[in-house]
């Protein structure tokens, strides 16, 4: 299969084409290597491929055939590497699959590498010392996002239609919306990590992916649901497939709009004027929608404080439990500044700072949910600006310390993290652009815990309504020569 042939179609797509036998897995794998060697040069978002261990029979599995990419993070695949993009963590290898990575194969997707992350997934941009700078397919000298930056440039570059990738405040989203693409941060408890850990961050970080197309993140989110023995938390069963949710109407929907942050984050002019064409495009549509002040049940220092103790406690634990087993020291020859600075700062968070800190989430949860009860959907811009140039985030780090790190995180994403603090699900839609630039402008709509399907819906009429998927970035495999 030629590339500019392969990059034409999404997952579900190139599934239907195998199950017909019109083309075979390892002729999409073929395809997808190609597409990788034409791009990776520019974006740098793999970290290493592989030769599949095997191949899934055609129409076995609703997703049989499709080349995927897993993040260098948060799934365990048996005998490959997971370093986490640190230093510390190089040459690790997993022993056995996670139940995520049993729920993939069984998909039929074909594995054949990992996607750059930042060091722990501890930023919103992937730039890292172990594996170097992931650059955004749309403008090279600027942010792919974090912490799923190379799953986003990846897709939106068309290596793979889908791919694997993780959110604990923001980290499926803002790659999402600086890559122009599609992401979906599920329910806390919809998707099992375990078995090798009960959660990530006290229930923060969730499973999910990006993709091009509405349905590849239903058709997957489908395989990837349901609880595992031993989970903490287990999110309500839907009434129907996320699948057949895409093409449902949503209905007239109550719609509050938040066009500025929390803590006095204002947003700039460019995702101004897309926020306000998307709230066109959906009163268009039959949706009822009004500016709203949202409550976050704390106020933003609090929040701050609260998040920075979680996010290091927690941090600091998996270091010392990662520095032992692999008997490397913990210091500025494994880690990154902003990651050494967290890790200290979380060593003097004390337990009672911790509970303090979870109590401070159930009042965030609480409060968030009772907008919940008036609106059916909240909508945020992603992200307040434009994808950010690359070097941002890092400019200053070694005056900081772990709350002012989280600072600097949250400052640059101020709307996504309330989310994963709530546990209920949210998600980015590549509705618009910058008429200047081009480069592509997220909106995140959120609903209430459990209602992903209401999300689909809604994601399914926006994509018809003002499709994507014909909008490329400069540097794109399609546009590649094939030999």
């Amino acid at each position: 299969m030629k590339i500019s042939e392969y990059v034409g179609y999404d997952a579900v797509g190139l599934a239907g084409l195998v199950a017909k036998g019109e083309v075979t897995s390892a002729e999409l794998h073929m395809a997808a290597r190609a597409a990788a060697r034409a791009v990776e040069p520019r974006i740098n978002a793999i970290a290493e491929t592989w030769t599949p261990d095997d191949e899934p029979r055609p129409g076995a599995a609703p997703l049989a055939g499709v080349p995927f990419l897993i993040k260098d993070l948060g799934v365990a695949m048996a005998g490959r590497r997971m370093e986490m993009g640190s230093r510390l963590a190089a040459g690790h290898v997993s022993v056995a699959d996670s139940f995520l990575m049993a729920r993939f194969r069984r998909a039929g997707l074909v594995t054949f590498g990992r996607t750059t992350t930042p060091e722990m997934a501890y930023n919103t941009t992937t730039e890292t010392e172990l594996y170097g700078t992931t650059r955004n397919p749309w403008e090279l000298d600027r942010s792919a996002g974090g912490s799923s930056g190379g799953a986003g440039a990846a897709v939106a570059a068309g290596v793979v239609p889908i791919a694997h990738a993780t959110d604990a405040a923001g980290s499926i989203r803002i790659p999402a919306s600086y890559n122009g693409l599609f992401g979906l941060k599920p329910t806390r408890g919809r998707v099992s990590v375990g078995p090798f850990v009960d959660e990530i961050f006290n229930g923060l970080a969730v499973q999910g992916s990006v993709s091009r197309t509405v349905r590849d993140s239903a058709v997957l989110l489908d395989q990837m649901r349901g609880p595992e023995p031993g989970v903490p938390y287990v999110a309500p069963e839907p009434p129907r497939p996320y699948a057949h949710e895409v093409t449902r109407p949503p209905g007239s929907l109550r719609i509050g709009v938040l066009a500025h942050g929390w803590g006095g984050h204002r947003t700039t002019t460019p995702v101004s004027e897309a926020l306000s064409r998307t709230v066109r495009l959906l009163e268009s549509l039959g949706h009822r929608v009004e500016e709203v002040a949202v409550a976050l049940g704390a106020d933003w220092e609090e929040f701050l404080l609260a998040n920075a103790r979680q996010w290091t406690a927690n941090l600091t634990a998996s270091i010392d439990e990662l520095a032992e087993a692999l008997g490397r020291p913990v210091d500025s020859s494994t880690l990154e500044p902003s990651t050494l600075v967290s890790y200290h700062y979380g060593q003097r968070v004390t337990g009672a700072e911790l509970a303090t800190a979870l109590a401070i989430r159930n009042r965030v949860a609480r409060s968030m949910a009772a907008h919940f009860d008036t609106y059916d959907i909240l909508l945020t811009p992603t992200v307040p600006d434009l994808p950010v140039p690359l070097g941002t985030h890092t400019r200053g780090v070694e005056a900081m310390d772990g709350l002012g790190w989280l600072r600097r995180l949250f400052d640059l994403s101020p709307f996504t993290a309330a989310f994963n603090v709530t546990g209920t699900p949210a998600m980015s839609v590549p509705l618009t652009a910058d008429a200047e630039t081009g480069l592509p402008i997220g909106m995140q709509f959120a609903a209430g815990y459990g209602l992903e399907g209401r999300l689909f819906r809604l994601a399914g009429q926006l994509e018809e309504a003002s499709p994507w998927s014909g909008r490329t970035p400069p540097v794109w495999a399609g546009s590649v020569t094939d030999g």
